[in-house]
């Protein structure tokens, strides 16, 4: 157990340790059973918590509001667009005052080549943990609650399990391409054989996919890309399909939308699930678009491990705001 994490940002999945994600994972699952048991864990007494969003939100607004307040303190909402970012307060102020306000600075900011670039000029200027709530890049703690979730269905020994990431077609947007690129990262260090399943346009960022390429030769465990959705899903144990943008291939909003219209049959369907083990896991980050990015039959069925999912949010996020803000 890794415990001197004080002080520490979390802004990419590789900041953490393979170590200290363990040692995450072990006091996400201790704060878990403290709160099934109603067991009070004022880690964070009088401590206040900025979330500044640059993005709309619910699980991870609500996670970590309700998270702080169980911790003892005070998760402070703050919407950028009530602020005077917009007019000349710059990453480095924000740094400065927020980080001399408050005792650690979570933000979510996904815009595409700025989200990641704002968090860590924020970082550099911060005297407290800057924590990312997501950005263009990565989406660190849906990956932690993700693998706390599969580490609760199948146990810790995950080497050799076969993890699917798949793209998933949504009409809504370009979403952000972080889920996938976190996962890709994360779970090879964990023993997961991670299949990669895309079509050609919605290829990930090369120096992500190159970094996961690392991870998994240097963790011992598979990583294979497909742009065949049904060959993925083949023995799976975790099925985990969403929608992302093709900003890698073209960042222009209608030129995506518009390739995204030719994949409409890259749904997770009960047929698509067949393919998989039959004790296969399905995940969501979730919000997903029912019936065009996951069929209701598989959301709302045995497999689905979403509300959970959901739910692990919280517990993994207390535990790293109670090692690094405590």
């Amino acid at each position: 157990m890794q415990t001197f994490l004080h002080g520490r940002d979390l802004i990419g999945d590789l900041d953490f340790t393979k170590e200290e994600v363990e040692t995450v994972l072990d006091v996400a699952f201790d704060l878990k059973r403290k709160r099934a048991l109603n067991e009070p864990h004022p880690y964070l007494r009088d401590k206040v918590l900025a979330m500044l969003f640059f993005f709309s939100s619910t699980r991870t607004r609500g996670s970590f509001e309700a998270g702080m307040a169980q911790l003892g303190g005070h998760g402070a909402f703050i919407e950028s667009k009530s602020t005077q970012i917009s007019h000349g307060d710059t990453p480095k102020e924000i740094g400065e005052i927020f980080g001399r306000y408050y005792d650690g600075i979570a933000i979510r900011h996904v815009d595409w080549g700025i989200g990641n670039s704002y968090l860590n000029a924020v970082a550099k200027a911060s005297r407290v943990p800057v924590l990312n709530m997501q950005c263009d890049i990565y989406h660190p703690f849906q990956c932690l609650a993700d693998l706390m979730t599969i580490v609760e269905k199948k146990g810790r020994d995950l080497r050799r399990k076969k993890m699917v990431v798949s793209w998933a077609y949504a009409a809504s947007y370009q979403k952000p391409m972080s889920v996938p690129q976190s996962l890709i990262l994360q779970m090879p260090r964990f023993g997961l054989d991670v299949v990669l399943a895309h079509p050609p346009e919605f290829r990930l960022m090369p120096e992500i996919m190159e970094q996961a390429q690392e991870q998994a030769r240097k963790f011992g465990a598979g990583f294979e890309v497909t742009d065949d959705m049904e060959a993925a899903f083949k023995d799976a144990d975790i099925v985990y399909a969403k929608s992302w943008g093709a900003m890698v291939h073209t960042p222009d909003p209608e030129e995506g939308a518009k390739i995204i219209k030719k994949y409409s049959h890259w749904i997770t369907d009960e047929k698509k699930m067949k393919l998989a083990k039959p004790d296969a896991i399905y995940m969501h980050p979730l919000p997903a678009d029912r019936n065009i990015e996951v069929t209701d039959g598989v959301m709302d069925g045995p497999q689905s491990v979403v509300y959970d999912e959901a739910e692990n949010r919280m517990h993994a996020q207390k535990a790293v705001m109670a090692l690094t803000m405590g």
